[in-house]
């Protein structure tokens, strides 16, 4: 503190006491935080500097298969030696507080709608197959309105010719 031009380095690894995140896709709680830190002493407080790597698990949100991706979040944020509205946050007891800082970045880097992979056509509405995989034909669906016309046989189709077909 107060020696500007100071840094120290660190590497962390942390477990996660909970996940991190909500919706198709989290960090769970277990999972491990690396992050590599770099603090610097400045005139007016500390720079906090931290490059983020974790796994995130969830489910594609187009074929809802389980996924997992790989996040690397990067941050950059003063701690303010006294509190000012120009400042977020401030050093406390010589101390700095990372964890609001690491919990938002991770959790802004979330995708809202992860997919599996960029060209996911993902499931039928109708049948819920994959769309990947090549579906069945269908059958002709036919209107049950007009079910009671289908054993109706034409006398004459449009030319006046008579005709045994089908409609």
């Amino acid at each position: 503190m107060h020696r500007p031009g100071e840094h120290r380095e660190k590497q962390l690894d942390i477990t996660l006491p909970e996940r991190m995140g909500e919706g198709l896709i989290s960090v769970p709680e277990g999972e491990k935080l690396h992050v590599d830190l770099r603090l610097e002493s400045l005139g007016d407080g500390i720079l906090a500097s931290a490059a983020i790597e974790t796994t995130a698990v969830g489910e594609c949100g187009r074929c809802l298969e389980p996924m997992e991706l790989d996040l690397q979040v990067e941050f950059q944020e003063l701690f303010a030696y006294s509190l000012d509205e120009a400042f977020d946050f401030e050093v406390q007891d010589d101390h700095v507080d990372l964890e609001p800082l690491i919990r938002d970045a991770v959790v802004l880097a979330l995708p809202f709608q992860p997919v599996c992979r960029p060209d996911c056509a993902g499931l039928d509405p109708e049948t819920g197959a994959h769309l990947d995989e090549p579906l069945p034909e269908p059958a002709e669906e036919l209107d049950p309105r007009w079910a009671a016309l289908q054993n109706l046989v034409a006398s004459e189709d449009i030319s006046g010719k008579p005709t045994n077909k089908k409609k």
